[in-house]
């Protein structure tokens, strides 16, 4: 097949486009070829950036594709974009959305594509609906050949999956588990949660790539496995040889904090309970079966991140603001123990 990613390098889109290239297709990847050197040599490259609408318009120009994905939409005028460029073009044209769109809050924590979709606490999540609303109305009207995709929390090498972090993502929270500090877990830790790695995703996705059963339809893509947030963190601590020590705080209160959009991804996502259903996906991909459990992908994003120094960013800010978050909380207990 001869398939365009627009995007293609970040933390879901790499896994595919590795494995869409060793299959051997001829991958061609639209972006600004920052992250070249990770790729494999058969990818071809249309460097540009695909918000300049005629530059992309330049380097498409008489090109036709059997797959175009686009990774790194996230507003309904991005995809009036896409459908400009892309209409005629593509015998398919794939979305990646998200699972945060589902309704929130969870009327029934077994999700599928079927659960309506509602997100009053995250604007990431309102544009995902608009966009996924947008393509399918161009597929009732037009039969632009749309597939949307539902990713919750997929994960690589590179990042560990927690709940509760700062704009550096996980390490500064392995720092202070490597510390001996406690470490912010939401609610009681006790509410149950999926996360996907990545390589296990792109095989769900590869296999609804070209597949007649996917065009005008929406799918989920996850692990079948669901863990608290307490078997989440306390995995991470044994890969890392310590004892967690966790600290539990009530979502509500680190949302009404700041200055981290806690909101939206707890209150519009993690601190819900879910379970994924994704009966409709193996029906179009009978092959798919997600290998790597929680304990396995987070060791691999543990021994990578401690042997590879760019993905170690602390995060000074957020290390202080978890000591005063705690420090304030175990001040009020003390002022009002024994009322």
């Amino acid at each position: 097949m001869r398939v365009l990613f627009i995007g293609g390098t970040g933390t879901i889109s790499s896994a595919i486009s590795r494995k869409v290239a060793q299959r051997g297709d001829e991958l061609y990847l639209l972006n600004r070829g920052n992250r070249s050197m990770e790729m494999p040599k058969s990818v071809k490259w249309l460097r540009c950036d695909i918000g300049d609408e005629a530059a992309a318009a330049a380097a498409l120009e008489g090109m036709r594709f059997d797959v175009v994905c686009d990774f790194i939409g996230f507003v309904p005028g991005q995809l009036e974009r896409d459908y400009r460029l892309f209409a005629g073009r593509t015998k398919q044209f794939m979305y990646i959305s998200s699972a945060s769109a589902y309704h929130k809050p969870v009327r029934d924590y077994r999700i599928s594509e079927g659960t309506t979709l509602a997100n009053p606490y995250w604007e990431y999540s309102r544009n995902k609906i608009a966009c996924e609303e947008y393509l399918m109305g161009l597929y009732r009207k037009n039969g632009f050949p749309v597939t949307i995709i539902r990713p919750s929390h997929t994960y690589s090498e590179k990042s560990v999956p927690v709940g509760v972090h700062g704009d550096n993502g996980s390490f500064q929270v392995l720092k202070r588990m490597l510390e001996g500090k406690p470490v912010i877990i939401p609610g009681d830790g006790t509410s149950l949660w999926t996360i996907t790695y990545n390589e296990d995703f792109a095989e769900g996705f590869i296999g609804l790539m070209g597949n007649p059963h996917a065009i005008g339809e929406a799918f989920q893509i996850t692990n079948d496995e669901s863990l608290t947030w307490n078997q989440i963190y306390g995995i991470a601590a044994d890969c890392l040889g310590v004892e967690l020590k966790a600290y539990h705080v009530a979502s509500e209160f680190l949302a009404a904090l700041g200055p981290y959009d806690f909101t939206g991804s707890l209150i519009g996502d993690k601190a819900n309970t879910v379970v994924f259903d994704n009966r409709k996906l193996k029906a179009a991909v009978p092959g798919f079966c997600p290998a790597v459990r929680a304990e396995e992908g987070i060791r691999r994003a543990v021994e990578y991140i401690l042997s590879h120094e760019e993905c170690q960013k602390e995060d000074p800010a957020f290390d202080a603001w978890c000591d005063r978050v705690i420090a304030a909380l175990e001040q009020t207990k003390e002022q009002l123990r024994g009322i």
